[in-house]
């Protein structure tokens, strides 16, 4: 087993290796100052109700955009929570399941009809069962939440021609992997999709690889929708890092209290670690990279 592999082999050295990564002296390679402003734009965040998706909206509003919260919960009083914390009332809220592709194509639909030009994806949204789990099309809930949802969306917005991209506007494309994308050892072409049974030993394992399916269909989008002596979309793929939210709200009963010690001490606070989002969003200097 490779040293990546042992770090995200289970919760527990996955949550260790995001303790040990954060005494590690780390550079701050990315800053924006106030006059980095957004104004006009209309930016989509998904899994925006709460922890980093919920601070990227809070943000990004500060700046001036227009934020669609796409969310499953939290309608209407998580928007009315943003707009006070921003100061901005350019703030509305859709609902959508990222489990239930039907939700997404409604989610598409509404955009289409309410003739929403997007300038910025903040693709946010993820999850930690503690086992999987059926959706309504009968796929594993966290291969859907945590990558085939993300494909599904923008596919459909390319398809939908829901971007703002004239000749003066490049779009950007935000995913928000993991550094445990690195575990999987190869990709699974001959079960690719297909459901299987796991429990909670599995949880990480599996989260693991769907970053990985979520990190290189991220570099293959980059790659199609750009030529290589012209940048039509910005497409990105970053981690934040450990982050102090609510991913780990399935963790059984018994370890809930301790993890959740363990993640206000140790991790960064969405108002931290959602900075390299707000900088792939609104700085100048990535405006024509792929």
């Amino acid at each position: 087993m490779t040293k990546d592999k042992q770090r995200y082999s289970n919760a527990f050295t996955a949550t260790l290796s995001g303790i040990t990564d954060l005494f590690r002296k780390q550079k701050n390679v990315v800053s924006l100052s106030d006059k980095e402003r957004l104004d006009g734009k209309n930016i989509l965040i998904t899994g925006a109700s709460s922890g980093l998706g919920f601070e990227a909206a809070v943000q990004l509003a500060k700046r001036g955009a227009h934020i669609w919260m796409a969310c499953r919960s939290g309608i209407p009083e998580k928007g009315e929570q943003v707009k006070k914390r921003s100061g901005s009332n350019h703030v509305e809220m859709m609902h959508v399941d990222l489990s239930d592709l039907d939700s997404i194509v409604a989610l598409v639909n509404k955009l289409k009809a309410a003739s929403v030009k997007l300038d910025i994806l903040v693709d946010n949204a993820g999850m930690v069962p503690n086992k999987s789990r059926k959706t309504k099309q009968g796929l594993e809930e966290m291969f859907v939440v945590n990558y085939l949802s993300k494909y599904c969306l923008t596919r459909l917005l390319l398809d939908h021609n829901l971007f703002n991209n004239p000749d003066n506007n490049i779009p950007r494309i935000i995913y928000v992997v993991s550094e445990s994308h690195r575990n999987p050892g190869a990709f699974d072409w001959d079960n690719f999709g297909a459901y299987k049974e796991y429990s909670m030993g599995k949880t990480v394992e599996y989260y693991g690889y769907y970053k990985l399916l979520l990190a290189t269909f991220a570099n293959e989008l980059s790659r199609k929708i750009n030529s290589p002596d012209q940048v039509n979309y910005s497409v990105f793929a970053l981690c934040p890092g450990p982050v102090n939210s609510n991913i780990a709200r399935e963790a059984p009963a018994i370890f809930k209290p301790l993890l959740k010690a363990v993640f206000k001490i140790f991790f960064r606070s969405p108002e931290v670690a959602v900075q390299p989002v707000i900088y792939f969003a609104a700085s100048p200097e990535v405006k024509e990279r792929r």
